[in-house]
């Protein structure tokens, strides 16, 4: 038999617990004033000097920004200097603390997000202080609560993250990133997980007298006879590791890993696929630590089905139809004929036209196309959405009902795990595959060195569409690149309009091709 590899599971507290071994309140945020957290983001700098991690250079730049934000507020508020990068300043009285102003709340949550991208202990650390400063001078801050969710689900601190995405909940009227599935998941997973770890340990009752002993002690001593092949013997120990972990509220990535490694020795004993050697004539029936009967096979078939139920639901939260109500794959070719013939208009979330009455002459299209998380008005917008074209990172608008969606990601693998995580049963017909997952780059072949900036995802649609050259008429409706301001949906309000793009680019390419232009209308064709 191929001996397993060591995993050694960490003993833990009975609190939700950090990647360090302390311990995470569920129900309370730490206190940290500004000038704490502005000062440890400077030191933290300091250390990413010559990374060439790509996160901790996305956190680098984020941190520079922050800095620099500070530096030039700092003396048009409160008349200090700014922070010095390596020197923690004395503590200043309650009077004196500083503020944090809407000029910094960006840069500042900027950097809890790309802490959080990193993974890593220190930064999940700084992550959840970033969290935590925000939530101590804005109670009530929807942002800081997801970032600290995600924080304490990244830790493998479950039940602290489900209730502060409750939190972030009861604050918002739109539910763009998904957060009550996430929620629903949580809870789904761990009860499901509870299951899973109840029928183990009925089926193994002296595991319970191993509970309390180390679980490292444990784990080590069941693998070593497990491999000398006394699996009678090693089965209370495994089980027993398991539940001491569960008793001291382990993360769950650690429950996870213990879970994966016992099962898949279960399954190596049976021979049966993902087990750690292949299937042997027989195998079932051999030796008395062997599985001996179906019924056997049966309960390893529910374990392993509950394994699996726990792990999906947690990525996804509960879904009532995995098909996604038979969606229908687009391929490039394929869209071209579906939008042969027909006259298009693309419509900007543009103040332009939240304050225009051009609503009948927008539904007069044969398609209309929306973006991100575009505003219904019937009498400005028009009510229709045949087209919605979406960047891959935020839900919204993904629950309602259109005939495409095309999803736009520049990373194969992101774009992936969105589509399974965001995608709602019957809300689309159409879906765009992989051929139209990113079109500026991987249709047009337009390089960074051609096109520095990241297309938007209004840009790579109209991009596609004169690409595809197949429509009489192609309109854009309202398209003044922001300068109107924005007009969405009121939960995306909130969100700044990004600084990756760069729409003096996009606009000089759509003014060369347009055939007429009026202040509301700009004629493609």
């Amino acid at each position: 038999m191929t001996k397993a590899r060591t995993r050694w599971p960490r003993q833990r507290d009975a609190e939700a617990p950090t990647t360090s071994g302390e311990t995470v309140a569920a129900d309370r945020v730490d206190v940290v004033d500004l000038e704490t957290c502005l000062s440890a983001c400077a030191a933290h700098s300091t250390k990413l000097v010559a990374s060439l991690d790509r996160r901790r250079i996305a956190l680098a730049e984020a941190l520079r920004t922050l800095l620099a934000t500070h530096a030039a507020t700092v003396p048009a508020t409160s008349g200090t200097s700014p922070l010095p990068l390596l020197r923690r300043p004395a503590k200043t009285s309650s009077g004196s603390a500083l503020l944090l102003g809407d000029a910094l709340m960006d840069p500042l949550l900027a950097v809890g997000d790309k802490a959080l991208d990193c993974g890593y202990e220190d930064e999940m650390k700084l992550a959840l202080m970033v969290a935590d400063t925000v939530l101590t001078q804005r109670k009530r801050s929807r942002a800081g609560w997801r970032l600290r969710a995600r924080v304490l689900e990244a830790m493998g601190a479950e039940s602290a993250a489900a209730a502060a995405y409750e939190r972030h909940l009861e604050l918002t009227e739109e539910d763009g990133f998904g957060v009550a599935s996430k929620v629903a998941g949580l809870r789904e997973g761990a009860r499901l997980q509870a299951e899973l770890v109840r029928r183990l340990a009925a089926g193994c009752p002296e595991a319970r007298e191993f509970a309390d002993r180390s679980v490292t002690d444990s784990w080590a001593q069941g693998l070593e006879l497990h491999a000398r092949g006394a699996r009678d013997e090693a089965r209370p120990l495994l089980i027993g590791t398991l539940l001491g972990q569960i008793a001291a509220d382990a993360p769950v990535r650690e429950i996870q890993q213990t879970l994966t490694h016992y099962l898949g020795l279960l399954r190596e004993e049976a021979g049966v696929a993902g087990g750690g050697s292949a299937p042997t004539a027989g195998r079932a029936t051999a030796g008395p630590a062997g599985i001996a009967d179906s019924a056997e096979l049966d309960e390893l078939t529910a374990l392993t089905t509950l394994y699996a139920e726990q792990r999906r639901v947690r990525m996804r939260g509960p879904v009532d139809d995995p098909t996604f109500g038979g969606v229908r794959w687009l391929t490039l070719g394929e869209f071209r004929n579906r939008i042969a013939g027909k006259s298009i208009c693309l419509i900007a979330n543009s103040k332009r036209v939240g304050n225009s009455s051009l609503g009948a002459e927008i539904d007069d299209y044969d398609l209309v196309v929306r973006f991100n998380s575009y505003r219904i008005d019937p009498a400005a917008t028009g009510r229709r959405t045949d087209i919605h074209a979406t960047i891959h990172k935020h839900g919204f608008n993904w629950d309602q009902h259109v005939d495409t969606r095309l999803v736009f990601g520049g990373i194969s693998g992101d774009w992936k795990y969105s589509l399974r995580n965001r995608l709602v049963p019957g809300a689309q017909t159409y879906l765009g595959d992989e051929s139209l997952r990113w079109p500026v780059r991987d249709i047009g072949r337009l390089s960074r060195e051609v096109w520095p900036s990241i297309p938007t995802s209004g840009f790579n649609m109209l991009w596609l569409l004169d690409f595809l050259d197949v429509s009489p008429r192609l309109d854009l409706i309202g398209f003044d690149f922001y300068e109107s301001g924005a007009y969405r949906l009121p939960a995306a309000m909130r969100l700044p309009i990004t600084s990756v793009h760069e729409y003096t680019s996009e606009k000089a390419w759509v003014m060369e091709r347009a055939q007429s232009v009026t202040d509301t209308r700009i004629c493609l064709r």
